[in-house]
């Protein structure tokens, strides 16, 4: 059994790694046994915690089938696919190490970083968190939404989130616990990472290559996820609409007192049927664009009045820390 690692002001005497896993059948008999390898090599007890979010393929089966192999491994098989951050919170849930890594089960996560993660965690940072260094993999019009997001979201709010900054991340049991206390069903995991604060710092990395399949997390998901995100952590497409609105009074205004001025200076002519049908037009797409983003977020409130738990749990084999 490997001790410790004492370099630094503090050590860990457990690890945790929570890992949400959806449709990775292929993937999961290679990535567990390299991430507890990895994960050994820093601390003596450690538990990786893999959540299976109601996969469609062999994934729960692979899980029960690595339980027996590996007594740090636990499974927990969700009763359904409630979403990549629900997972995330079920495993923050259930994880009891005084630090937690979070990593994808795709392996593009690289496990080679957990060394330098636990360094800086020991010199007193809570929060390690990775960047990437490049979007390779991702299209341009990807990209530009991504940045588009970043600054929508972070636009004049308190809490700044990280550009680029994903799940892949090393926390100390502290940001775990106040992770756990935060009640909101329509979660965004980026935004509470920055919320709940204590020292961080970001370190670059770039993601490896998939062993197995694609990822299940395409533009729609993408974009379903920054929806989620702005809406949940910021006011930004409300000022947006009240600004605008603003500037179409104004223009009103200045428009309506140009008519009046060409009229009695000029004498023009200001028949102006082109102008109505089309200034009606125009201003009722901007009150149905408007109550649209009034109607995201009266639905965001409503399911979260509902107090529905964030994710049911239908079955959970392994001990991981707990291992006798």
């Amino acid at each position: 059994m490997t001790a410790p690692m004492t370099t630094g002001l503090r050590t860990a005497s457990s690890i945790s790694c929570v890992m949400p896993a959806y449709n990775e059948a292929g993937n999961l008999n290679h990535v567990v046994p390299h991430v507890l390898s990895a994960l050994k090599q820093l601390c003596g007890r450690v538990e990786l915690i893999i959540i299976n979010d109601g996969s469609k393929d062999t994934t729960e089966q692979v899980l029960a089938e690595l339980c027996r192999t590996h007594p740090e491994l636990i499974a927990l098989n969700l009763s359904r696919n409630f979403g990549k951050e629900a997972a995330l919170t079920a495993g923050l849930d259930t994880a009891t190490g005084d630090v937690t890594v979070i990593m994808d089960a795709d392996g593009q996560h690289p496990a080679d970083l957990l060394p330098l993660m636990l360094q800086k965690w020991e010199q007193g940072i809570d929060v390690v968190f990775a960047v990437r260094k490049t979007r390779h993999d991702q299209s341009k019009l990807q990209i530009a939404f991504t940045s588009l997001f970043y600054r929508l979201i972070n636009w004049r709010t308190r809490v700044q989130i990280p550009a680029n900054a994903g799940d892949f991340r090393l926390m100390d049991s502290a940001v775990v616990k106040a992770l756990r206390q935060l009640p909101e069903r329509n979660r965004f995991m980026k935004g509470l990472y920055a919320w709940v604060g204590h020292p961080s710092i970001a370190i670059d990395y770039e993601p490896l290559a998939r062993a197995d399949g694609k990822s299940n997390f395409g533009f729609r998901g993408a974009m379903s996820l920054a929806m989620t995100g702005l809406l949940a952590f910021s006011v930004a497409p409300l000022r947006l609409v009240s600004y605008f609105g603003l500037l179409l009074s104004m223009a009103a205004l200045g428009y309506g007192a140009w008519v009046v001025f060409d009229y009695f200076w000029f004498g023009a002519d200001t028949p102006g049927y082109a102008t109505i049908v089309v200034g009606m037009m125009f201003l009722s797409g901007i009150q149905l664009l408007s109550i649209g983003i009034l109607a995201e977020y009266v639905g965001r409130i409503y399911e979260e009045v509902k107090q529905r738990p964030t994710y049911l749990l239908h079955s959970k084999t392994g001990s991981g820390l707990n291992q006798p």
